[in-house]
């Protein structure tokens, strides 16, 4: 399953690698052209860049929009604009959606209202729902104004329902057809389309109230004989379905365990509004781990490799500014026992050890914590029973690999007292980094905040505190 992954990233880079060779070349080319003396300068210049500038926008074409926005995003501010003004226009709708948020926001900058509303009218009801918060209000009401009544209203329904929800996630593109007809008039129905909606495997059945029947999958609609009535061969029981104020994770939980393609959308009186898709969810369980990612390492929202400096600096000051405290903490908590470490300077040498091994049990009970929380899998209810399983965990860790260092240290300091305190001392915080581990992501859920946000920082602050002074009170109170 890994291969065509493993293909896929190669051909990216080597897309890149591409484009990069290509403006490059124009560059090195132009600056050649320029210095030359030789008749006719201007127009040997002229001629030689609109050459360079044709094979890199035939390189350009020839991509897809997902490559392309892969490699906009690779690419330094001033190469990236040059390359995005070289984009065929029908294609910016798709990168536009495609690129990050920060990407998103430098690409819109460099473009009019007229660009802006050209590339948004390209778009599904769906999309334009998810570009809309990035557009200006102005250009949105325009583009709004130049859809149907019916797009108008999918719009402005996918846009009601809040972020994290199915609403927010669901397409409008589906194939609907009814239960009294026969397999052959659907079949011709079909054929009337000029493409089916992506990732269709069934169609869904309605009545006249457009409330869902059954699915009629596109294998039976092939294998049963023509004359068949849909009602006879549909799916009527057991359909996985969503209500739009579902939550996406529920769904995605849901598309995994049940290997789903697609799904629908059902309002209150059991209605077809939309349908999900495995391609939505892929890129909702993509979208959550970037954002459980930077949250563990304390940055506040996605961030362009290629920002300002002052940008990046906003991002990422705050859990910055907390493990300065923490650190502080930390190294007041060794001032305490100066005394301590100047009568046995072995303290010195096996104190980081101590917080090292709490830091990395912390970040593995904490990471798992929040990974079942994201799966639906841990409720704040179910904190003492998580609690004491991995303080038995802890315990035992403790007690193996710390005696395991202890003993390490009475051979390298010839002191047996000092192997136990060193093991009671890891024992102690792995205890510590248990506690805190289960604690700390589902108390902040409990208080409806992020489980994952700075946890890693918090986690890592706890245990380089608590393990410094955990072993030097021990060493203080048992060896001096």
């Amino acid at each position: 399953m890994t291969q065509p992954k493993a293909r896929d990233t190669d051909a990216m880079h080597r897309h890149l690698r591409d484009v990069e060779r290509l403006l490059a070349r124009l560059r090195l080319l132009d600056t050649l052209v320029h210095r030359q003396r030789m008749p006719h300068q201007e127009l040997v210049e002229n001629i030689t860049h609109r050459q360079n500038l044709g094979r890199l926008r035939r390189k350009l074409d020839r991509l897809h929009p997902a490559d392309i926005a892969c490699i906009l995003e690779a690419l330094p501010v001033e190469d990236r604009l040059f390359v995005w003004d070289l984009v065929k226009v029908e294609k910016d709708g798709d990168i536009l959606l495609e690129v990050s948020d920060a990407v998103r926001a430098t690409l819109l900058g460099t473009m009019d209202a007229e660009e802006i509303k050209a590339a948004a009218e390209t778009l599904d009801a769906d999309e334009l729902a998810d570009l809309a918060p990035d557009l200006p209000p102005e250009i949105m009401q325009d583009v709004l104004a130049s859809l149907d009544q019916e797009e108008q209203e999918q719009v402005r329904a996918a846009m009601s329902y809040p972020e994290g929800t199915v609403g927010a996630l669901m397409d409008f593109d589906m194939v609907t057809v009814r239960e009294d007809v026969t397999l052959e008039v659907v079949l011709r129905y079909l054929r009337r389309f000029e493409t089916l909606p992506d990732h269709t495997d069934k169609i869904f059945v309605i009545d006249r109230d457009e409330r869902l029947r059954g699915v009629l999958t596109i294998e039976s609609l092939l294998i049963n004989d023509p004359e068949t009535e849909v009602a006879t061969v549909m799916q009527s029981k057991s359909i996985v379905s969503f209500s739009p104020d579902d939550s996406a994770d529920t769904a995605a939980n849901a598309f995994e365990r049940y290997d789903l393609v697609s799904a629908p959308v059902l309002d209150g009186a059991k209605g077809v509004i939309g349908r999900l898709t495995v391609a939505d969810m892929v890129d909702h369980i993509r979208e959550e781990s970037e954002a459980e990612i930077l949250s563990n390492a304390g940055l506040r929202e996605e961030e362009d490799i290629f920002a300002p400096v002052i940008r990046s600096v906003k991002n990422r000051w705050a859990w910055l500014a907390v493990n300065l405290v923490t650190a502080f903490i930390a190294s007041r908590v060794i001032d305490l026992f100066e005394g301590s470490i100047e009568k046995l300077v072995a303290l010195a040498a096996l104190m980081p050890i101590v917080a090292g091994i709490g830091g990395n049990a912390g970040n593995q009970t904490i990471t798992m914590i929040v990974r079942a929380i994201a799966m639906g899998q841990v409720q704040p209810s179910a904190l003492w029973r998580l609690l004491r399983k991995e303080l038995a965990v802890a315990l035992i860790n403790g007690i193996v690999w710390g005696g395991v260092v202890g003993v390490a240290a009475w051979l390298l300091y010839g002191n047996y007292e000092l192997g136990l305190v060193m093991t009671a001392a890891m024992t102690l915080n792995l205890l510590l980094a248990a506690t805190a581990g289960v604690v700390i992501p589902l108390i902040r859920q409990r208080l409806g905040r992020d489980p994952a946000l700075g946890s890693s920082v918090l986690i890592t602050a706890l245990t380089d505190s608590g393990g410094f002074f955990i072993f030097l009170g021990l060493a203080t109170l048992f060896l001096l």
